[in-house]
């Protein structure tokens, strides 16, 4: 499938033999802003397509569900080099020479990487609640142990970080058990719609925590990452803390770390406009116009 400078597109991309789901909007001619979403197997484009899509009024903006999540195919393999490489696929697709590589939660694990990997490429860099290794794992049992918010069971609790699922029934359960976890502002109803809009891909969360993330540490490689960074947290993460986006923001040159206090994992949707404006600043100040 080929695009032929479109204001929008829709459609289903045959990226490095797998078939992926990729939504662009914006202006044709505007800098492009490639937008990564998190949780393998449990994520999907939605997640970036609303929280980026008010940035389509000055820029390209390019949403997708990564290969084993959302709506795209499960073809192996569930790595880190291959999704950046499916990253910069897209890139090549749609015919952009540099982009701005956004990402959150794991998606910015997959930014990061990107950024390592292609230095050249990456015009800007925007992170948001993520980590450079998985040293946050413990911490993140810890607070699910101790929460007052709900009672997780213990075999929900064994699995944090671990991708051993048998099952997406299984896997939808856990999901089920930690939502309470993520917004500062515990609210029921959202959970539940989150968990009916989510599609469950076992597999791919498995090959995520279980096979990727016990060898993952960037925290040599991120000096050599040059470009404006701006590193955005929650203040009440329980997942990555500020401590990890603060590793980040030490080992970047230049780095911008900015912290928000109304927020747990998600500061782009529980302080969207203030997250929103943030971002704008950053982009403009680092001359991406």
């Amino acid at each position: 499938m080929t695009v032929d400078n479109p204001s929008s597109f829709a459609g289903r991309l045959k990226i490095n033999g797998a078939e992926l789901v990729v939504e662009a909007f914006g202006p044709v001619d505007a800098p492009a802003m490639i937008v990564h979403h998190g949780a393998p197997g449990l994520g999907s484009r939605s997640e970036p397509k609303r929280s980026f899509g008010p940035f389509a009024d000055r820029y390209r903006v390019i949403v997708f569900d990564a290969r084993g999540s959302g709506e795209s195919s499960d073809d192996e393999p569930f790595t880190h080099q291959q999704w950046v490489a499916d990253v910069d696929a897209i890139r090549e697709h749609f015919g952009y020479e540099k982009i701005v590589m956004a990402g959150g939660s794991y998606g910015g694990f997959v930014s990061l990487e990107y950024a390592v990997a292609h230095p050249d490429r990456v015009a800007a860099l925007v992170l948001r609640d993520t980590a450079a290794d998985n040293g946050h794992n413990e911490l993140a049992v810890e607070k699910a142990k101790n929460t007052d918010r709900t009672v997780i069971p213990q075999w929900a609790i064994d699995r944090i970080g671990t991708g051993h699922f048998e099952s997406n029934e299984q896997l939808r359960e856990y999901w089920k058990a930690i939502l309470p976890l993520y917004d500062h502002q515990h609210d029921p109803a959202k959970d539940a719609a989150k968990l009916a809009a989510t599609r469950f891909h076992y597999r791919t969360h498995n090959a995520a925590f279980g096979q990727n993330m016990p060898r993952y540490d960037l925290k040599p490689q991120l000096p050599s990452i040059t470009c404006p960074t701006l590193v955005t947290v929650g203040r009440h993460d329980w997942r990555t803390p500020v401590a990890a986006s603060q590793v980040i923001a030490d080992l970047i040159p230049n780095a911008e770390l900015v912290v928000f206090e109304h927020s747990g994992h998600s500061p782009q949707l529980e302080e969207p406009e203030l997250f929103q404006r943030t971002v704008r600043d950053f982009l403009d100040s680092a001359g991406i116009r």
